[in-house]
């Protein structure tokens, strides 16, 4: 068992995919037994099943930062969490959460597409950017956590696990 997402960017009328999403074959429910959260914001809808490991208290997602600027959902584990989150405080940044999804954004927040090359680990995550109205979406080098995506009528999907829809 891991976590799941699953990401609709769209025009606002279109609303409404993931929810039918996420009931369709149960979508991603199995992925995680632990939380289920949703997202809604202009042009973006986030669901997200947690399998709790880091931070099982304050690590639900999506998890949203400076303000709700950046969302993000994201599967995976980064291994040097620890020390990037050190680097941040030290650098002046605040943290809600002790999970390696915060960091993620502190450290996009701070240095952007660059963030993956500081990542040490398995991941696949999908950064909103409120402001600037787009995505940020990418997976580890070696492809281990999948990242699946769909263009339709309704916009783009991006998802942790392939399905029909």
């Amino acid at each position: 068992m891991m976590c799941g997402f699953v990401v609709h960017i769209c025009d606002d009328n279109q609303k409404g995919s993931y929810k039918k999403m996420m009931d369709r074959n149960r979508f991603i429910l199995h992925r995680g037994p632990d939380k289920i959260g949703y997202l809604k914001g202009e042009h973006i809808e986030m669901a997200f099943a947690r399998l709790s490991i880091i931070d099982v208290e304050g690590g639900n997602q999506p998890l949203t930062y400076e303000d709700h600027r950046y969302s993000i959902v994201f599967n995976g584990e980064i291994y040097n969490y620890i020390e990037l989150r050190q680097e941040l405080i030290e650098k002046g940044k605040e943290f809600q959460t002790n999970s390696d999804t915060e960091v993620i954004l502190a450290l996009f927040s701070e240095i952007g597409m660059r963030v993956v090359e500081k990542l040490r680990g398995m991941f696949a995550f999908v950064i909103w950017d409120r402001e600037e109205k787009k995505a940020i979406i990418a997976r580890d080098r070696f492809g281990i956590k999948p990242l699946y995506y769909v263009e339709s009528e309704e916009g783009i999907i991006f998802a942790s696990e392939k399905k029909r829809f």
